[in-house]
């Protein structure tokens, strides 16, 4: 695996690894992010001993801020390589965990979307896709990860306001599996893994595969919104709402990432 900068791997403990991303000021997607994942999926199918593999943030206020699309308008071809990580993620034998502190924006949220299962802190996790507030729609797979999870009008509620949401809505919306108090996240985790670790890895294979038949998009779902977001990019609504985001501390630790969704109804209609 090539030197992938953004992400630490730990294999201490037989049959599972724990990735902690880490991309400062804010952890930041960027295209050389999506290409370490793809890195890292590849090692990950390759490695027969690996049954669950964690995910956490080495940032406690950003699990993961979200896409800089701009870096990403410049090198398109980088969705076609999120798009493969996701389905592969979502279908390879390991069993993939999000431990979850922090913001999960953007393709942050659609990024824990893509693990099989999700956990975060109570106090300190918030969700959203803001992309409509910045004239665009999300198209990293929360179009087709929400509806499954929480259904159609809680989905429309997530991406039309744009907002945030914190880990008890999420929880009771189904978009986590638990939330749990911050002190607690840690060894609830730590139990889970430990238990599935224990179990024979072509049993808990086979499960998984048996229930993606009721819960996993396809690759044409997640490609159609794909094809959607870079080309929005020129739509003068887009464009006019895009340039208000300039000057309030986008892309670096600033009251604005840290409170993204309270900003976007500022911004008022794009002829405004």
């Amino acid at each position: 695996m090539p030197d992938a900068s953004q992400f630490n791997i730990d294999r201490t403990h037989p049959g599972r690894w724990t990735v902690t991303f880490s991309n400062p000021p804010i952890n930041m997607f960027v295209p050389a992010t999506i290409v370490e994942l793809g890195a890292l999926i590849a090692e990950l199918e390759a490695d027969p001993s690996v049954k669950v593999v964690v995910f956490q943030s080495a940032n406690p206020d950003f699990f993961i801020a979200h896409l800089d699309v701009g870096k990403a308008a410049a090198q398109p071809g980088v969705l076609d390589l999120w798009r493969d990580f996701v389905l592969r993620l979502s279908s390879t034998s390991v069993v993939s965990i999000a431990k979850i502190r922090g913001r999960a924006r953007g393709i942050g949220n659609e990024f824990v979307l893509a693990c099989d299962m999700r956990f975060a802190s109570r106090q300190n996790a918030l969700f959203g896709n803001p992309e409509v507030g910045v004239g665009l729609i999300p198209g990293g797979g929360a179009l087709e990860w929400l509806p499954r999870l929480v259904g159609r009008s809680r989905a429309l509620e997530f991406v039309l306001s744009a907002d945030d949401f914190d880990a008890d809505v999420a929880e009771r919306y189904g978009w986590v599996n638990r939330a749990l108090d911050d002190d607690k996240l840690d060894s609830f985790v730590e139990t889970l893994v430990r238990r599935l670790a224990s179990f024979d890895r072509e049993v808990l294979a086979a499960a998984k595969t048996q229930i993606n038949r009721f819960g996993t998009p396809t690759a044409a779902e997640l490609k159609s919104s794909n094809d959607m977001i870079f080309p929005m990019l020129t739509w003068p609504s887009a464009q006019a709402r895009r340039t208000k985001l300039a000057g309030i501390g986008y892309g670096v630790r600033s009251d604005f990432e840290l409170n993204f969704g309270r900003y976007l109804p500022a911004f008022g209609p794009a002829n405004d």
